[in-house]
């Protein structure tokens, strides 16, 4: 088994800490001259935060590929597989849909929006973002050329190639002499990578806060209270109320255990705010910590990072009625209808990277005519937003896993249930 390093709980909310502090000080005083802010900003701040994410997207693809096809290949039968999948998205699905219902209700209800006096226009971005379209992301989950989708990071691409590879090397293990047994070992080499890489997490952490805070301080949330303590407190409930009914009465799973064993994944997406950084962290825990199977880890898991976007659901439903509330504009319930389908379509091919979530949001805001140069509102306020949802994600992400795992009878319960 491998070992993950020691204290990184501890360290990495020790970096975070202490990238918040340095960050705060140097935005917010003038102790220093400009040009030493300046450069602890581009070659500390930016320089750190930068190598390690590389650091980590470094891994993602060649992960996700090993990983996915040594589940599949270990599976033994296409109905498992069908079982496993069927599951898998039914679940994922299912919790998003729940997740910007609910953001849905809680905006109508407290009208974040209504009492929004600024100037739209004032806070528009100079070019908005293009969104992708379902037509775009469903041709795009089969790719002609799989080089350049993984070249490029197209989750859904590589998801589907690794699930066909997977199904030929099942059918094909008994001609070529176990040949999947060469992708369990590969796909053991790039655990140890992973644990070689968050070995300096905390210093990537405190790199990536600092980099945030020494360029934008804290003040812009002034102006978007409502909608930003609003969006926190429905992310944290959905976080720990949707995700502890399913555990304990679909799964059977004691809430407390999990969540005191999933902190570590959830600190790092926190300071990530990647889904697909995050895979490997979550992988090892859902696996080693949980008691996950790792064949159904190494499907549900690489999935969930391209599917599960509930706190990217949340977002987007409230960001649309805080939108349409200072717009002027009433939805109506069929229109919250839409706004459900909408935002459960276009989370599927979110990409598992920072911010992806304001891009898709132009979807729905054009379905509804919706003004978009409000999401340079969004946009002002997101990234640290977007640090929570992504751990709300990834926390969704392994509650399944473990769902998953008990119904196939894949879970090991002693280790659920460990005090490690």
């Amino acid at each position: 088994m491998i070992d993950t390093p020691t204290n990184l709980t501890r360290n990495i909310l020790l970096g975070l800490f202490l990238g918040f502090l340095v960050g705060s000080f140097l935005y917010y005083t003038d102790f220093f001259p400009s040009s030493f802010d300046s450069f602890v900003e581009l070659y500390i701040f930016k320089m750190g935060g930068e190598i390690f994410m590389n650091l980590l997207k470094l891994l993602v693809v060649p992960l996700v590929f090993f990983s996915l096809v040594t589940g599949i290949s270990s599976l033994g039968s296409s109905q498992s597989l069908g079982s496993l999948t069927f599951k898998t998205v039914g679940f994922y699905l299912l919790t998003t849909a729940i997740a910007v219902s609910l953001a849905l209700l809680a905006g109508s209800f407290f009208q974040p929006g209504s009492n929004y006096s600024a100037d739209i226009a004032l806070a528009a971005p100079s070019s908005l973002p293009q969104g992708q379209g379902i037509y775009s992301t469903i041709t795009g989950i089969f790719p002609s050329n799989i080089i350049q989708a993984m070249a490029d990071n197209q989750m859904l691409a590589i998801v589907f190639f690794s699930i066909l590879f997977g199904l030929a090397l099942n059918k094909t293990n008994h001609l070529t002499g176990n040949f999947s047994e060469s992708f369990a070992k590969l796909n053991t080499v790039f655990l140890q990578l992973i644990v070689m890489v968050m070995s300096f997490a905390p210093i990537g952490v405190f790199c990536l806060i600092g980099k945030f805070v020494i360029a934008d301080g804290l003040d812009i949330f002034q102006d978007v209270l409502a909608y930003v303590v609003l969006l926190i407190s429905l992310l944290i409930f959905h976080a720990l109320f949707t995700y502890s009914i399913f555990l304990k009465f679909i799964g059977g799973l004691s809430p407390i255990t999990f969540f005191k064993k999933i902190k570590n994944v959830a600190l790092f997406a926190f300071s990530t705010s990647s889904s697909a950084a995050t895979i490997p962290v979550t992988l090892k825990t859902v696996n080693q910590d949980l008691g996950v199977n790792q064949n159904v880890a190494s499907f549900v898991v690489p999935v969930g990072a391209t599917i599960n976007m509930d706190g990217t659901a949340i977002m987007q439903g409230l960001a649309t009625v805080f939108i349409a509330q200072m717009s002027g504009i009433d939805l109506t319930l069929f229109q919250y209808g839409q706004v459900v389908l909408l935002a459960v379509a276009t989370s599927i091919g979110t990409a598992a990277v920072p911010s992806a979530g304001t891009i898709t949001l132009i979807i729905i805001l054009q379905q509804f005519n919706l003004p978009l140069e409000a999401i340079g509102i969004i946009l002002a306020v997101d990234r640290v937003l977007d640090m929570i949802r992504t751990s709300v994600n990834v926390t969704g992400d392994a509650a399944i896993a473990c769902i998953v795992a008990k119904s196939e009878n894949q879970l090991d319960e002693t280790i659920f249930n460990s005090h490690k």
